[in-house]
C-alpha cells in the first residue's frame, strides 16, 4: 500500500529538526566555503598565489578565525573534505574553531557534475555509491548537514524531463541517506544563470524544477522538516538585455516558492549565482521585504557573495589577515540584516561589492 511507510524515529525528528531551524536561525545564515581543490585555485590564482595545500588552509585559517561576532550572523559553513581535517597554525582543528564561533560545520558530500547520456548537453552528480559510509564517519567528526548540488540548464529544450526526473530523484537518494545517518540534507538544484532568457522563464522553470524536487523527496519519505532547501533565485538570464529590478526578482521568487516548496520546510538558503556582493544582499533583502506567506526562512548560503571581497583584500598577505577579516565580517553582517528585510543598499562597501561574479557553466 501506498502507505506502508514509517516516519523517523521521534528522537531522530528532534535532532534533525533542531540542526534544521538552528541554520535559519532568524538574522543568520552560511557561508559557503566548499570550494574543490581546482576552483579554489582559480580564486587563488586570481590573487597571484600557487594552488598548495598550505595556500588552501591558510585561507581557509583567515575565514575561521574571524573574531566570534562571526557567529553573530553566519550558523553554519559548508566545508570541503579537505578542510575538515586541516588544522590552524595553532593546531586547532578547523571544526573546533567553527564550534567556539557557536557555527555548525556542514559538508560537500556530492563529488561533482558529470554529463548526463542521451540528454541535450545536460548534468546529473555523482556521489551515491559510498555516501552511507561517508556520511557515518563526517558525523562521527562533527558534521551535522550536509550539502548536494544538481545543475540544471535553461535553453529552447531544456530542462528535458530526462534531466529533471534523474537530478530530482538524485537529490532526494542523497537526502534519505544523509537522515538515516543524523545529517541534515540541503538539496539544491541549481538553475545556472546562463542564457538570455526573461523572469518570466526562469520562473516557469524554477517552479517546475521544484515540483519535480519535491515529488521526488515525497517518494523517498524524506522528512521535509529536517531538510533545507539551496535554490537560485528567479532572475533574467545572464546575457538578457531586460535585467529585473530587486522587487521583481522578489516578487517572482516567492511567487515561485509559494506554489512548490511545502510549509514544512524551514528554510530556504539562497545561492549567490554570480551575482555581485552587493546585488545578492539588496535581492536577499527584497524578497524579505515583499508582502505576502512566507512560512519558511529566506536566508543566504553565499560563497563567492561573501568571499569575493575577502579575497582581494588578502591578497595572499599575512599583514592583510586582519583586513580581509573585516571585510567577511561587515559583508556577513550585511547578509544578516537582509536576511530580516533591514539592509539599507549600498550602506556596506567593499572592495569587490559591484564585481560581476558570474561563471559561464559554472561546475566545481
Amino acid at each position: 500500500m501506498t502507505t506502508n511507510w514509517n516516519y523517523p524515529d521521534p528522537a531522530l525528528q528532534d535532532e534533525l529538526r533542531k540542526i534544521a531551524n538552528a541554520i535559519v536561525a532568524p538574522g543568520k545564515g552560511i557561508l559557503a566555503a566548499d570550494e574543490s581543490v581546482s576552483t579554489m585555485g582559480k580564486r587563488l590564482q586570481d590573487i597571484g598565489m600557487q594552488n598548495s595545500d598550505d595556500a588552501r588552509r591558510k585561507y581557509r585559517q583567515l575565514l575561521f578565525t574571524t573574531c566570534p561576532t562571526l557567529g553573530d550572523y553566519i550558523s553554519g559553513v559548508i566545508l570541503f573534505h579537505e578542510t575538515l581535517y586541516q588544522k590552524a597554525e595553532d593546531g586547532t582543528p578547523f571544526p573546533e574553531l567553527l564550534k567556539q564561533r557557536g557555527i555548525i560545520p556542514g559538508m560537500k558530500v556530492d563529488t561533482g557534475v558529470v554529463p548526463l547520456f542521451g540528454s541535450n548537453d545536460e548534468c546529473t552528480t555523482q556521489g551515491l555509491d559510498d555516501l552511507g559510509k561517508r556520511c557515518a564517519q563526517y558525523k562521527k567528526d562533527g558534521i551535522h548537514f550536509a550539502k548536494w548540488r544538481c545543475v540544471l540548464k535553461i535553453g529552447k529544450h531544456t530542462p528535458s524531463i530526462q534531466s529533471l526526473i534523474e537530478n530530482a530523484n538524485v537529490l532526494a537518494r542523497y537526502a534519505s541517506v544523509c537522515q538515516a545517518n543524523r545529517i541534515v540534507p540541503i538539496v539544491e538544484p541549481e538553475i545556472l544563470p546562463d542564457g538570455d532568457h526573461d523572469l518570466v522563464t526562469c520562473q516557469k522553470v524554477t517552479e517546475t524544477v521544484l515540483a519535480y524536487t519535491y515529488k521526488a523527496l515525497w517518494d523517498h519519505n524524506v522528512y521535509l522538516e529536517g531538510t533545507l532547501l539551496k535554490p537560485n533565485m528567479v532572475t533574467a538570464g545572464a546575457q538578457s538585455s531586460c535585467k529585473a529590478a530587486p522587487p521583481d526578482v522578489a516578487r517572482a521568487t516567492v511567487e515561485a516558492f509559494q506554489r512548490r516548496v511545502p510549509p514544512a520546510v524551514p528554510g530556504v538558503t539562497f545561492l549567490s549565482g554570480g551575482q555581485s556582493e552587493e546585488e545578492a544582499t539588496i535581492n536577499l533583502n527584497a524578497m524579505n521585504l515583499h508582502p505576502g506567506k512566507k512560512p519558511w526562512a529566506l536566508t543566504f548560503s553565499y560563497g563567492r557573495a561573501l568571499q569575493a571581497s575577502v579575497l582581494r583584500a588578502w591578497g595572499g598577505k599575512d599583514e592583510n589577515v586582519k583586513a580581509a577579516q573585516d571585510e567577511l565580517l561587515k559583508r556577513a553582517k550585511a547578509n544578516s540584516e537582509a536576511a530580516v528585510g533591514k539592509y539599507v543598499a549600498g550602506s556596506v562597501q567593499g572592495k569587490a561589492g559591484e564585481a560581476g561574479l558570474f561563471i559561464k557553466d559554472h561546475a566545481y
